[in-house]
């Protein structure tokens, strides 16, 4: 290789985007740059239709989105066997370059929301070939078993095929900057399949390759762990002995084969075009069984099962439509794995601005997108469009300050069963400890909604903040030695341009700090707020 052809391979490659650490997290590079996803998810069948979508890209621009998440089906790619039509996705690529906008593609191949409703009519019609899952009665299902070595080969033919004309079509623009590998995979409506296969390997020994990397896991203490260490913690055994009898270790089982079968697409998609890669994982709620929720996805308590099964994958990553964001989303925050929030919640909820906020503060995501993000392109107001337009003047500090112990994220606590905890939080960035509160005291407590309150704080220097949301009241104590009070030097509040140059506005001395007391920002207004405090006696 000539030293002009080394370098332009090293060039090339330098820009394919790819997550790279920052502290203790990972940030997404793309053409070299860090990149913060402001993202919307389309719905299932919206990016079909390139006339269905024309009036909606200028809206989602408007709207502040920098990234779309949309689906790329099999069906629509492979409508016969061999034979790739990839009109549909260069009308996607093409529509979102003319509005400026990065893509994450969503591989809808063997399974969508645990069915397999988006694969060809040829492999749909040929079920000697393509299996079905088989429930305990023999009966199969709309579900397209996972121990089949064709449905296997076929779906990773596709992807890579995919990716193949991904780097083609788009190497040197990087509109496409992330694939998610299927959607929201898991089995219905029981913990397991029950096809001879199935039934062959769940007898077997569990894989060494996993017991190995629970062992070196422990750390984490898992669901999957403790169940584990309450069977005896043995080294070896069958699924049975070393999980236990029940839906628990017929989910790991479940769990483990979803994460090989992923493996592979995601091995031969990489050979062709090493985009991020990641899987999206449905929920399970509390009280239910495996199988009452999508069995063996990603989920929380089986995310070792996946980091064994699936090494290449980049992120296992949760769709949130159930209220209790802050302790769901914590859970995906690992050092071994960077928050991604590709469903969070439908775009309509109230909630949803605030949890951008607390994701991008406090979990350090490289991007967060709510789902059905059409549905409220005319929404007037667009809460969601205030909040995505102090995103959008943050990334730069945001991006700066991940991973670097200098910024969180607040926003008061709901639990599953909607019960709002908005008692004030505190915590330290930098030489200051903050307390933030969510009820305003200068509004009266029936209007305000807490649970849309939230905002975040970035140390930009030794005494200097950025303090932006709506809702939340901020007191600042001094740490370490030194005078014991902390007072605001000054507070602007004002934005950040399109060259991120800081325009000032009012200076907050008087009452909107009352005094040197505080800084607030009301509820209803998402805004920014430069803030420079000092110590004194």
């Amino acid at each position: 290789m000539t030293l002009l052809a080394a370098f332009t391979f090293v060039t090339a490659q330098a820009a394919t985007p790819r997550l790279e650490r920052q502290g203790s997290t990972m940030r997404l590079i793309v053409n070299d740059e860090p990149l913060l996803l402001l993202g919307g998810e389309l719905g299932n069948s919206s990016a079909s239709s390139a006339a269905y979508m024309a009036p909606y890209w200028p809206k989602l621009k408007q709207m502040n989105l920098n990234t779309v998440l949309a689906p790329v089906s099999w069906e629509l790619v492979e409508p016969v066997e061999g034979q790739f039509d990839w009109r549909s996705f260069d009308q996607l690529l093409k529509d979102a370059r003319a509005h400026d906008m990065k893509l994450v593609l969503l591989w809808f191949g063997a399974w969508k929301n645990s069915m397999s409703t988006y694969v060809p009519s040829w492999v749909k019609r040929d079920q000697a070939r393509f299996p079905r899952v088989q429930l305990p009665n023999g009966q199969s299902t709309e579900i397209l078993s996972a121990f089949s070595t064709a449905t296997r080969d076929a779906d990773a033919r596709a992807f890579a095929a995919l990716l193949s004309h991904i780097k083609a079509v788009d190497a040197k623009q990087s509109t496409v900057v992330m694939v998610q590998v299927e959607n929201e995979i898991g089995m219905l409506p029981v913990a397991r399949e029950y096809g001879a296969e199935a039934n062959r390997l769940f007898a077997d020994r569990v894989p060494a390759e996993l017991m190995r990397h629970l062992d070196a896991s422990r750390v984490h203490q898992t669901g999957l762990h403790k169940l584990w260490a309450e069977q005896g913690g043995k080294s070896e055994g069958t699924w049975t002995e070393v999980f236990g009898e029940g839906d628990a270790s017929a989910e790991a089982f479940t769990a483990w084969h979803y994460s090989r079968f992923v493996e592979a697409l995601v091995v031969a998609g990489k050979a062709a075009y090493p985009l991020p890669m990641y899987v999206n994982a449905a929920l399970n709620r509390m009280n239910k069984a495996p199988g009452e929720y999508p069995s063996g996805g990603p989920l929380p308590h089986l995310l070792d099962v996946w980091k064994a099964g699936a090494p290449s994958l980049d992120l296992l990553a949760p769709d949130i439509y159930f209220p209790n964001f802050v302790d769901l989303a914590a859970r995906f925050r690992r050092a071994d794995n960077a928050v991604f929030i590709p469903e969070a919640n439908n775009s309509d909820k109230p909630e949803v601005p605030a949890n951008a906020f607390y994701a991008f503060g406090k979990l350090d995501a490289i991007g967060f997108s709510p789902f059905s993000i059409e549905s409220i392109a005319d929404r007037k107001p667009n809460p969601l469009a205030d909040a995505y337009a102090v995103l959008r003047q943050l990334s730069p500090a945001i991006l700066s300050a991940q991973g670097l112990n200098r910024m969180s994220g607040f926003r008061p606590r709901i639990l599953e069963d909607e019960t709002v905890i908005d008692m004030p939080v505190t915590e330290d960035i930098g030489n200051y400890s903050f307390t933030v509160s969510f009820i305003d005291p200068w509004t009266p407590e029936a209007e305000q909604r807490t649970a849309t309150h939230g905002g975040l704080i970035i140390q930009t220097g030794p005494e200097d903040y950025l303090i932006a949301g709506q809702g939340i009241v901020v007191t600042a104590k001094p740490i370490g030695t030194g005078p014991p009070l902390a007072g605001i030097d000054h507070a602007w509040e004002g934005r950040f341009d399109q060259q991120g140059r800081w325009i000032s506005g009012r200076l907050l001395n008087g009452d909107q700090t009352h005094q040197g007391r505080h800084v607030r920002l009301a509820p209803g207004q998402f805004q920014i707020q430069q803030v420079r405090f000092y110590r004194y006696r």
